[in-house]
């Protein structure tokens, strides 16, 4: 059985993991596979460095926090493109895309390593004074997706706004209790933020050179169930009854098919370059990384 971590169990942009495995599409290559809610990302690939986890889909910049200067770890193929994070704030505050300066001298809640895009985010606008933090109620235990635990603490005034997922960013703005100021994967930050980051599936160096039939295996069950959502969001209803609340399974379908153009595997060199610029910059190496580095080049021919 090859067990995968997620750190956000309903985000759009980790589900096309998700849908491999509960759709069949890992099964059709052979594999018994399990995915569950891991979390933070920092503590997800915490667990895969001590064997505790075969794979993690979580944020590329997530990899050196376990593995230093990504040793020991590999990229297989994205989940999805782009910096994936929503700016939400509470309708009052003020912020409005074309005025983020009145982020100054207010609460966002972020996860642990997702901070640092939003930090990086607000560096590159020149923006001081926001008051980036933990949400309160994340992580607790059932609570399978940070970004609607980050929308209930906005509507319950503990936060005045948060940097998360598609979930949460619809949940809050459907509720009434979040604008959408910026949307990272879009470009709707400073130049070159929508490709800090991205939706990554990682595995260790050890399974790789173990097993590398199995690693091959998951990545065309990966890109096969990537094809599928795009070709047919619906699919996304049938993980959304079985994993998901009411509310947020009834969403599921219309974000995938929002986010179904970046639902691409590819990683290629020029990605890497900036994902390596981004982890410099925010402290989490200490020297450059090249593609090989990072990426698992064996499994490249398997992305188209």
């Amino acid at each position: 059985m090859l067990k995968f971590g997620i750190p956000d169990l309903i985000s759009p942009s980790y589900f096309p993991l998700i849908a491999a495995s509960d759709l069949g599409y890992l099964a059709a290559e052979g594999l018994e596979t399990t995915v569950d809610l891991v979390a933070p990302v920092d503590h997800a690939v915490e667990v895969m460095r001590d064997g505790g986890l075969d794979f993690v889909g979580g944020c590329a910049h997530s990899a050196p926090y376990a593995f230093p200067e990504w040793r020991g770890a590999k990229i297989v193929g994205a989940l999805s493109q782009n910096t994936y994070w929503f700016l939400v704030v509470r309708p009052d505050a003020g912020v409005t895309a074309g005025n983020l300066s009145a982020l100054s001298g207010l609460s966002i809640g972020a996860a642990p390593l997702v901070d640092l895009a939003l930090l990086r985010t607000l560096h590159e606008l020149g923006i001081e004074g926001v008051d980036v933090r933990p949400v309160p109620g994340a992580f607790l235990d059932g609570d399978k997706n940070f970004g609607v635990a980050a929308a209930k603490a906005l509507q319950a005034g503990l936060i005045d706004g948060f940097w998360a997922n598609g979930m949460g960013t619809e949940v809050a703005v459907r509720a009434g209790a979040g604008t959408m100021v910026l949307d990272a994967r879009r470009g709707q930050g400073p130049a070159g933020s929508e490709h800090y980051t991205f939706a990554a599936l990682i595995t260790t160096d050890a399974l790789i050179e173990r097993d590398p039939g199995t690693v091959a295996a998951v990545a065309r069950g990966l890109v096969a169930a990537q094809k599928a959502l795009a070709a047919d969001p619906s699919l996304a209803a049938e993980v959304g009854r079985k994993r998901f609340p009411a509310y947020e399974a009834s969403l599921i379908t219309g974000l995938i098919a929002r986010d179904a153009p970046f639902y691409q595997a590819a990683v290629g060199p020029e990605r890497i370059a900036e994902l390596s610029q981004f982890q410099l910059d925010m402290g989490l190496t200490t020297a450059p990384v090249g593609f090989t580095d990072v990426v698992a080049p064996a499994f490249a021919p398997l992305w188209g």
